[in-house]
């Protein structure tokens, strides 16, 4: 099991980002998909998260209304659309699976993580 996330990069406030989380060695149709971000100093937190069905998403308070999980089962990966981004989105970026029922933003429900793609969000 193996997670690449990537497209992260540097973006002036308001600006906007996709993220990728592609999947390699496994079909990620059964699975949950989890963002996770942490900042410089700060606790890992979850950012949303999108059920295999994709019936179920879920989105922290702070991102709300400005960033969109979805995946795409035949391409084999999910995507974090994140816009109107803010200094305060700063962060390395993580992607999470598992396979569990519905989504959750705890991240010790997941066991595979894929390496961090860091955002910047800076004028």
């Amino acid at each position: 099991v193996q997670l690449q996330a990537s497209g992260g990069g540097l973006v002036q406030p308001g600006g906007s980002l996709r993220l990728s989380c592609a999947a390699s060695g496994f079909r990620l149709d059964y699975y949950t998909i989890g963002w996770f971000r942490q900042a410089p100093g700060k606790e890992r937190e979850g950012v949303s998260c999108i059920s295999s069905s994709a019936g179920s998403t879920y989105y922290v308070d702070s991102v709300k209304g400005r960033f969109t999980i979805s995946r795409d089962n035949a391409k084999n990966t999910a995507y974090l659309q994140m816009n109107s981004l803010k200094p305060e989105d700063t962060a390395v970026y993580y992607c999470a699976t598992d396979i569990l029922v519905g989504c959750t933003l705890v991240a010790g429900a997941y066991d595979y993580w894929g390496q961090g793609t860091l955002v910047t969000v800076s004028s």
